[in-house]
């Protein structure tokens, strides 16, 4: 990326913080580079610095001059990224830096994800505590690891190096909408044991492809089609003539999951083969508007020697049908909300067993109980083990909120345009953080990020422009 591109723009700082940035591999999971580059950042520039057993980071810069009383303010998102690629890539993103790519107002990744969901949260950070002559209350940087799997940074933040009375959460995806309230959540996990047979019969190859995907809380309501979801209903259309030999399908538990395949064992192959034809045929005719680009391709598989006895054939085949999917409640409060929603994120083979991980979303914890109950109802009806794990809170609404309507008015004076105040049904930080910053007011913000968690994820530069102009408002006015 040529920084050059950037230099009329007023947040120029920002993409430059972002280009080095994607040069470091921030996989959740494997932060520790990323979080010592930062570390070494605060240290460079004589700032108090913090780093913390789960690779979080605060660092803290005093207040210019006239701010001096004014009660410190928390900037905060995350440092790790979502990881996904088109099959055509060979990025190993362990090791290689995102090769990023402007067209116009857009700036993308080259057939990877581009880290915009959150290294823009870090990169305005970075440009605000690398800034002389921009002035500010007395700010604190918290930045935190594995957000996107389980949000484990935030899980262990405790508010020992913390003092600031209001927190700028930038972790949102559009511009214009200050959020205020978000989802809780937990994922379910289910496993078979797998056990195998000799097989020998023919064997078929079934691949679902070409879905949209996306996040699995923002892009719910979107009802795309889910590939695991898809396959499921492909087996279950012949479950009786066949055998499950592997099976697999998504890529993370909060990515709608875009592809899946199985190889599958019959007698009759030529038979299975016609039913799962025209059965995708009707499949592909229901999502022609939410995945015009579905497919779905049967072939012959050679060397198959074994296969899963038809007892956890079935099994397995009737879980993916009964475990619930999609968006399943809506809010009543808020028109247009999802309140409940379910995500069959990933299907894999491991240690001898097929594990499932079924990402659960809710304002209401009553509501994501009573899902988690219900795929723990089809674990037991399959003979599957069941496991709840990574619950997370819901950030609630707080009426008394002083921070939403200087953000609304900091975006008015920038842009011109009203902004609006919401709630998403999507796991945010913050509500993770209420508990240990009890007394916090909070927000979150950010701009417009598109396709996020997809090798098609986009920003609009204009955007973080604005937005970042829109941060430099806000915080000068939080008294």
């Amino acid at each position: 990326m040529c920084l050059s591109n950037f230099d009329s723009l007023d947040s120029k700082e920002v993409f430059r913080w972002f280009s080095e940035l994607s040069k470091i591999p921030r996989e959740s999971g494997h932060e520790k580079e990323v979080s010592d580059f930062l570390v070494k950042f605060a240290k460079d520039r004589g700032l108090e610095v913090y780093q913390d057993k789960e690779n979080n980071v605060i660092m803290k810069k005093k207040a210019s001059s006239g701010f001096e009383n004014v009660k410190p303010v928390i900037i905060q998102g995350h440092m790790d990224m979502v990881c996904e690629k088109t099959k055509e890539s060979k990025h190993d993103f362990r090791k290689d830096p995102i090769e990023l790519i402007v067209e116009g107002d857009i700036l993308r990744a080259n057939d990877t994800t581009l880290g915009g969901d959150d290294g823009i949260a870090v990169a305005m950070g970075l440009a605000l505590f690398d800034s002389k002559d921009i002035p500010h209350p007395a700010l604190e940087l918290l930045i935190t690891t594995a957000e996107e799997t389980g949000m484990d940074g935030a899980s262990a933040v405790t508010a020992e190096h913390l003092d600031g009375k209001t927190l700028i959460n930038i972790d949102g995806e559009e511009e214009g909408i200050f959020l205020v309230s978000c989802a809780g959540g937990l994922n379910t996990l289910v496993s078979f044991d797998i056990k195998k047979e000799a097989n020998s019969n023919d064997a078929l190859k079934i691949e679902v492809s070409g879905l949209k995907g996306g996040h699995s809380g923002i892009e719910i309501n979107n009802q795309r089609a889910n590939a695991i979801k898809v396959l499921g209903r492909l087996l279950y259309a012949v479950k009786d003539d066949i055998n499950i030999a592997c099976i697999e399908g998504g890529a993370k538990h909060n990515a709608i999951a875009k592809h899946a395949d199985a190889v599958i064992t019959a007698k009759d192959t030529g038979k299975v083969q016609k039913i799962i034809e025209y059965i995708s045929n009707n499949i592909k005719a229901e999502y022609r508007v939410e995945d015009p680009d579905m497919k779905i391709i049967v072939s012959k598989a050679d060397n198959v020697k074994e296969c899963y006895s038809k007892e956890l054939s079935s099994n397995v085949i009737d879980f993916i049908m009964l475990s619930p999917d999609g968006v399943l409640y809506m809010s009543r409060d808020i028109d247009g909300l999802v309140q409940t929603s379910a995500n069959n994120g990933v299907l894999k083979e491991e240690n001898n067993k097929l594990i499932f991980t079924i990402s659960i979303r809710s304002s209401i914890s009553s509501s994501s109980n009573e899902i988690a109950l219900r795929v723990e109802a089809a674990a037991k009806r399959t003979n599957a083990d069941y496991q709840r794990t990574s619950e997370y809170p819901a950030w609630e609404y707080d009426a008394n909120s002083k921070v939403k309507d200087i953000a609304l008015n900091a975006y008015k004076k920038i842009t011109g345009k009203d902004a609006k105040i919401e709630a998403i049904h999507a796991g945010l930080e913050c509500g993770i953080l209420k508990k240990p910053l009890a007394d916090v007011d909070m927000i979150s913000m950010g701009p417009n990020i598109y396709d996020v968690h997809t090798p098609k994820e986009h920003l609009s530069i204009s955007s973080v422009d604005r937005m970042w102009k829109v941060l430099k408002e806000l915080i000068i006015n939080i008294k």
